[in-house]
């Protein structure tokens, strides 16, 4: 926890000026606590998006290498459509989302709990299509592929500059399931 406390932090202090960071701002020293569990998604569509940066954990979880899949291969096919919304606030507004997981048991498969928080960045061209993201996990591994439910979720809508008055109206609305 207090490593991906930091893995935020550093998220946080590569904002220039409030704005969401560029994915060239981001240096992997600076988050090399958790390199294995991180990540770096593209948005590929709308509520889409596939790992172009995957750390060595993350394939370790799904028993094959995982860059080019989308991030959604984590998730159960049931947890894939709240998913999709979910990486549409990513982008669009743009948000956190902070994901709590849970991995049932199952055959050579001991319960594992995780956790997944991607953070909006910015292109080359300075569209938010890309997101740097941390999935980490507790429990023994078992065999692969794990793949996650999603247990409870958190969107935090990140303000930018000069739209201090729309992200604080949307601050106040409740999350509805």
């Amino acid at each position: 926890e207090k490593h991906l406390a930091a893995f935020v932090s550093y998220w946080e202090s590569m904002r220039k000026l409030g704005d969401v960071p560029h994915r060239s701002d981001i240096d992997p020293r600076g988050i090399e606590p958790l390199l294995e569990n991180a990540l770096i998604v593209e948005k590929i569509a709308p509520g889409l998006a596939r790992m172009r940066i995957a750390g060595s954990h993350l394939s370790e979880l799904m028993g094959m290498e995982v860059r080019g899949m989308p991030v959604s291969a984590f998730i159960e096919p049931a947890g894939r459509e709240e998913l999709s919304d979910l990486l549409a606030d990513l982008f669009e507004r743009p948000a956190i989302v902070d994901l709590t997981l849970q991995s049932p048991a199952s055959i050579g498969r001991p319960v594992m709990a995780g956790r997944l928080v991607l953070l909006p960045l910015r292109s080359d061209l300075g569209d938010i299509t890309r997101a740097l993201g941390c999935l980490i996990t507790q429990g023994a591994q078992g065999r692969a592929p794990r793949r996650f439910q999603i247990t409870n979720r958190s969107v935090t809508s990140v303000a930018l500059p000069g739209d201090s008055g729309r992200a604080f109206a949307e601050a106040q609305t409740p999350f509805e399931d």
